[in-house]
């Protein structure tokens, strides 16, 4: 489903990514770990075509996404709902509004997204909260309409980059539980995270990624002592940064 074929991207002298070569499979849920600057972020933003790689190709859906115009663009977007640490929540708007928005950017019929809108919250738990405004909401709350918001228009793929940072463990499990269930309908999920706990106790793929470079890609994997942030600092001082 998203393959990635020696693709290499740096910049200037600082390392993105190098000569990595990948597949992730349609109804995957792959936790992408490795420390800061590690390429991670790179990782994901070619994948949105948001950077161009400086070589090598990116397959989703069989399309080749380094070959798509601007006016591809945003067709590739749509099949990609994404979830941040932060939420990025519509302050001025209500839950449903922040949700029904992210219909309303593609130009989804009103009738549809009536309809459409309140099923994306109640599959997350949030109906009850439909009529409020984030700043009303717990962080865990926030986190599920922004998931309602990423899932809303039915992507084939979830990017989740770091979901559980900002929140309590138990609301974190909460998240988690939450991510699994849409995975099991079908949707491909990509985590980016430092979690090593959520990472270990949920045994799913684990990609790590290092220095620009895929170090490790293990089924029911766990995070290891050479991830850890700390470790890796450490490992780095003095070296070139890497993004």
């Amino acid at each position: 489903m998203i393959e990635y074929k020696n693709v290499t991207k740096t910049y200037g002298t600082n390392i993105g990514l190098e000569d990595v070569s990948i597949s992730i499979e349609k109804g995957d849920f792959v936790f992408l770990v490795g420390p800061s600057g590690a390429g991670k972020s790179t990782f994901v933003k070619l994948m949105l075509k948001e950077i161009e790689a400086d070589s090598g190709s990116i397959l989703f859906d069989g399309a080749e996404i380094t070959k798509l115009s601007n006016r591809e663009i945003p067709k590739l977007r749509r099949s990609i709902g994404i979830v941040f640490q932060d939420f990025r929540l519509l302050p001025k708007k209500t839950v449903y509004e922040n949700v029904a928005f992210a219909m309303e950017i593609i130009h989804i019929s009103p009738r549809f997204i009536r309809k459409q809108a309140p099923q994306a919250l109640s599959l997350v738990g949030i109906s009850s909260k439909a009529g409020k405004y984030p700043h009303e909401l717990s962080a865990g709350e926030q986190q599920r309409v922004a998931i309602a918001r990423a899932i809303v228009n039915n992507p084939t793929v979830l990017i989740a980059d770091e979901p559980t940072g900002n929140l309590d463990p138990d609301t974190a499990w909460e998240i988690m539980e939450l991510l699994e269930h849409i995975n099991t309908r079908g949707t491909t999920v990509v985590m980016v995270t430092h979690a090593k706990e959520i990472v270990n106790k949920m045994s799913k793929r684990v990609i790590a990624i290092k220095n620009g470079r895929i170090t490790r890609d293990e089924q029911k994997g766990a995070y290891r002592p050479e991830e850890d942030e700390a470790e890796a600092i450490e490992a780095a001082d003095g070296g070139l940064p890497v993004l």
